[in-house]
């Protein structure tokens, strides 16, 4: 970035006639560097309270809120109503400056690797920058923009949300001219109160999509296409031998699968058939801005995805891990245990399963319909962990009472150990739930086992 804070103040609505140019910008007065802008954002702490910090790791100017205590001396101030609106209104002029074009991602699972899949493909032909992690939301998103280099051609941003309007907010702050939709599941359901409302709730990805723009969803998905009636903008359905851009799966491995679109062969270094509709996602997008078959197929081969999204590992006496502990909903863990069910293994298919958050009131129906995905005949033995989980224990009991079952309502130690203690070095297991169960501390403990 090299912004001079006399247009940074103009950007936020503020007038400063100084041409210092400004670096970099952070939220963070531990992450601010020489020459950095500092924004004072609202947390468990105020912001504000840590400008001597900012100023002292380099900071040189800050954006400070009006209604903040007086305001500091020895560095450039730019008074503003609200630090975080100063911020997106920053990340749209320097969006604008820069002349990135925007793919935006969104959806109740896949988006992450989506995102990955997609800034792959596009990496082939174009500079592009992606959302970072989990920066996806009304700070996250203006972050990533306000990061990316100045010779960017397109940027991928991940759109998250968990109450309605707050994608209509992401999307008039990005203007994206390709939106696109995962998937539509149960994550958020209790905020929400149905799909259809997180269906509604996912849309709002085209508040800001451009008019020439190009709106990419699931074919399978009955919600979304009412939704689409009114919309001027192309749109094009995806899914696995339905839709408008079909995939035909050919085989599945542990860390591949391979599949057919319009007669041409590609793979993916993932497992799983539901991870190829996320590709299809990446290889429309390839399309539409012009990129040849083969920069498509290798930018999907040689994806590198976030961490903690289905990811295989090595426990430490030499098991396999499919590690997916970042989020989940039932829909998403369906996938995942379906997939697993499938993939070959040397010993016995064992499951990690934690609690699924924010499910609302059908929150332990949801979790006891997953004993579908959970037969003997795939899986030697199944963890459950969280309150939420003996629900699926006591339908697990109920419907296979062969089943080897552990239940560990909330001591995750005692989890641990277990796991530690059954699993042979042959075996595979799989681990999903929602992130804030912790199961990335078994899957940790499983790789530095002996």
């Amino acid at each position: 970035m090299k912004l001079t804070v006399q247009e940074i103040a103009q950007a936020v609505g503020s007038v400063m006639n100084d041409l210092t140019e400004i670096t970099g910008v952070e939220f963070d007065s531990r992450k601010i560097e020489k020459g950095g802008l500092f924004v004072p954002l609202k947390g468990a702490r105020d912001g504000h309270e840590f400008i001597q910090q900012a100023m002292d790791n380099g900071a040189v100017a800050t954006f400070w809120s009006l209604e903040a205590t007086k305001a500091p001396s020895g560095i450039r101030v730019i008074l503003v109503d609200d630090p975080l609106k100063a911020m997106q209104d920053l990340a749209k002029y320097y969006l604008a400056k820069v002349g990135a074009e925007v793919v935006a991602i969104t959806g109740s699972n896949g988006k992450t690797t989506t995102k990955d899949l997609t800034a792959s493909v596009l990496a082939q032909k174009y500079k592009t920058y992606k959302t970072q992690g989990n920066y996806n939301n009304n700070i996250g998103l203006p972050y990533t923009i306000l990061h990316m280099p100045m010779d960017t051609e397109k940027i991928v941003l991940e759109m998250g949300m968990d109450h309605a309007r707050e994608i209509t907010e992401l999307s008039l702050i990005a203007r994206p001219k390709v939106a696109a939709i995962t998937m539509i599941g149960e994550a958020h359901i209790e905020n929400l109160g149905s799909r259809a409302g997180i269906a509604q709730a996912k849309m709002e990805i085209v508040d800001g999509l451009r008019e020439d723009g190009l709106l990419i969803i699931p074919e399978e998905e009955p919600l979304l296409k009412p939704l689409t009636e009114s919309l001027t903008q192309k749109i094009e359905t995806f899914g696995l031998n339905t839709g408008e851009l079909q995939a035909e799966v050919t085989s599945e491995e542990k860390t591949a699968t391979h599949f057919i679109v319009n007669d041409e062969s590609f793979m993916i270094p993932l497992p799983g058939s539901y991870n190829v509709t996320n590709a299809l996602i990446a290889y429309a997008v390839g399309q539409f801005f012009g990129l040849p078959t083969e920069a498509i197929r290798l930018g999907l081969a040689s994806v590198t995805v976030t961490q903690n999204r289905t990811e295989w590992l090595s426990a430490g006496n030499g098991a396999g891990i499919l590690s997916d502990v970042y989020n989940a909903n039932p829909t998403a863990m369906g996938l995942v245990l379906d997939t697993f069910a499938n993939l070959p293994t040397k010993g016995r298919r064992l499951a990690v399963l934690a609690d699924m958050l924010e499910l609302g009131p059908d929150a332990l129906k949801m979790h006891a319909s997953m004993a579908e995905h959970l037969d003997p005949a795939d899986f030697a033995g199944v963890y459950l962990y969280g309150p939420q989980m003996k629900a699926l224990y006591e339908k697990l009991n109920e419907k296979y009472p062969d089943l080897y079952v552990q239940y560990f309502e909330t001591d995750k130690e005692q989890l641990i150990a277990t796991v530690k203690e059954e699993i042979r070095p042959e075996d595979s297991i799989v681990l999903k739930g929602s992130n804030g169960m912790g199961l990335i501390d078994v899957v940790k403990q499983l790789q530095g086992m002996k």
